[in-house]
């Protein structure tokens, strides 16, 4: 049980000075029941709702743009959000032509286990934790802008 939890039990305890020893047990049991239930959803606990992918393009240097937001320059270790759907990543470099793309996601086996606690499964769905990106890094290469030719007007 982790100690900041303790602390707060043993805080409210002596906060109430219960002088009924089976009054204890029962605040005892649905606290702890409390911190179960918090703590259930294996996947945003253990694995997070965001997740690291690594963004390479040829040539290096493009800027990196999520939902767009710019988050960076190529070679990039890009931290997003997990889902049942990708976010869209935007590169953008000088010269050449825009590229966009979203990571695609797999179902996480890890959320697996919630099948024993329901709730758990809930809240990895809720937050996307229950799906991971794969593959976790992608090259791309970007295709020069043709150039413009000027029109001669007579």
């Amino acid at each position: 049980m982790p100690l900041k939890i303790v602390f707060l039990r043993i805080k409210f305890y002596t906060c109430l000075k219960f002088t009924n020893n089976k009054m204890k047990k029962v605040l005892n049991l649905v606290m702890s029941s409390v911190v179960i239930l918090l703590l259930s959803s294996c996947c945003t606990v253990f694995k997070g709702s965001k997740q690291s992918i690594k963004v390479v393009t040829n040539p290096p240097g493009a800027t990196v743009e999520v939902d767009g937001i710019e988050r960076g320059v190529t070679p990039l270790d890009l931290r997003i959000k997990k889902g049942f759907k990708g976010q869209t990543v935007v590169l953008k470099k000088d010269g050449y032509e825009r590229r966009s793309f979203e990571p695609e996601t797999t179902f996480d086996a890890v959320s697996i286990v919630n099948v024993f606690f329901f709730p758990g499964f809930i809240i990895d769905a809720a937050t996307g934790a229950m799906m991971q990106y794969d593959p976790k890094a992608y090259e791309l290469n970007l295709t020069k802008q043709a150039p413009v030719q000027a029109t001669s007007t007579k």
